[in-house]
């Protein structure tokens, strides 16, 4: 789970912003729960190989995440 809220707080920076933009905020609690379930069901298998692994399956599962994690993606560029 913590790994989860690490990939969520990727989400909150674009990926091409400097160390001042790593240290903000994470994603905020809604934005979370917007993708935990889609997390659990779609990139289970991945949770353990990193952040960045756990954004790609997302990415690579868009069609069969729900639109709310799917708007959480798009509103952070990704």
């Amino acid at each position: 789970m913590r790994r989860f809220v690490l990939a969520l707080a990727l989400l909150s920076v674009p990926l091409s912003s400097g160390a001042f933009a790593q240290q903000q905020q994470r994603g905020t609690a809604e934005e979370q729960k917007a993708c935990t379930r889609d997390v659990q069901r779609h990139c289970r298998s991945v949770i353990d190989q990193g952040d960045f692994t756990i954004l790609a399956c997302l990415q690579q599962n868009r069609s069969k995440i729900s639109a709310a994690c799917d708007q959480v993606l798009k509103t952070h560029g990704q």
